[in-house]
């Protein structure tokens, strides 16, 4: 009989992270991406190491697929341009801009790569609650509008 492992989160985090890039690689990146948001939201607080190897993971999947919903609008909106921003800081100074937005707002985020796998960490953490348009779409320069969903009052009777 063997022994436990003693980390168990590492362990699992890392067949995890085997099984999505098996996934990925077997051309399902979408699904394998929405999975790994899930599990980057569910260890980012406790353990931000292994959400950090979620979110690596996401990069390399959305490096091999690619969207082709490209807008033409031009945002009024904030922009958020993370590209001189450490890596490591990135996704924590676009969650803090998000969460500071009031319903119906929204910012536009400037970055050096396709922000999918961000894309995937909004959608675990806030399902439905925020918009993602791309307004520019590389190769060097990527331009989202991220917004959240305005409050709509029901009907009057």
């Amino acid at each position: 009989m063997s022994e436990p492992h003693p980390d168990i989160a590492a362990a699992l985090t890392g067949t995890l992270i085997e099984a999505l890039r098996a996934l990925g690689d077997s051309g399902r990146p979408e699904q394998a991406n929405r999975l790994a948001g899930k599990a980057w939201a569910a260890l980012r607080h406790d353990h931000p190491a292994l959400a950090e190897r979620a979110n690596a993971l996401m990069h390399a999947l959305a490096s091999t697929s690619r969207t082709s919903k490209e807008h033409t609008m031009h945002s009024t909106d904030p922009q958020l341009d993370v590209r001189p921003e450490p890596p490591a800081r990135r996704h924590q100074l676009i969650f803090e801009t998000y969460e500071a937005l009031t319903p119906g707002a929204g910012f536009v985020l400037i970055n050096d790569h396709d922000p999918k796998p961000l894309y995937y960490q909004f959608e675990a953490e806030h399902p439905g609650q925020y918009t993602w348009d791309y307004l520019e779409q590389g190769p060097a320069v990527w331009r989202v509008r991220i917004g959240r969903v305005p409050v709509t009052r029901p009907a009057a009777a």
